[in-house]
């Protein structure tokens, strides 16, 4: 089943995800960051990297998951690559998870996401330079856990998503 909303707070942890892919240069080519972020606290909630923008990128991200699929309501995203692809649709229908497409040309649609990768591009990405595909993965995988544990965010009250969850607070 898909939707259409652009409410991003007022969900319980776990129930609404929202992604995009962020672009990598590696050399001369490109790699992707898939970075499915929980709605109820901006914490990542899993994580990918590959070379291509398709659905083994998305599935590889929510095989990342430290929780199951079936806790999932609604999956926020573009309409672009391996997000919407049947692949994805088909994992999506089984979990009984619903996505929430973005409106054609609509950059509000998904603002949580571009927040979260245009933080990741400003604090990880740009200041790398990437020569193979695993150097960003590695990257990727400290940054995340940092991001989630120690990174202080101005929406959460300067609480980190981890501490934010922790007292039981939801956006």
């Amino acid at each position: 089943m898909t939707k259409y909303t652009r409410e991003f707070n007022g969900y319980a942890p776990r129930t609404h995800l929202a992604s995009d892919p962020a672009y990598v240069r590696v050399g001369s080519s490109w790699a992707y960051v898939c970075l499915p972020g929980g709605l109820a606290s901006r914490q990542i909630a899993g994580h990918s990297v590959g070379v291509g923008h398709d659905a083994d990128l998305v599935l590889a991200a929510f095989a990342a998951l430290r929780f199951p699929l079936d806790e999932i309501e609604v999956f926020h995203t573009d309409r672009g690559g391996g997000f919407a692809g049947e692949r994805v649709e088909r994992v999506l229908d089984v979990f009984g998870v619903t996505r929430s497409l973005s409106g054609p040309g609509n950059p509000y649609d998904s603002a949580v996401v571009e927040s979260t990768n245009r933080l990741v591009r400003k604090e990880l990405i740009h200041r790398n330079v990437y020569t193979n595909v695993e150097q960003p993965r590695s990257d990727v995988n400290r940054y995340v856990w940092w991001y989630n544990h120690q990174r202080l965010h101005s929406t959460l009250g300067y609480l980190s998503p981890v501490e934010f969850t922790q007292q039981g607070k939801t956006l």
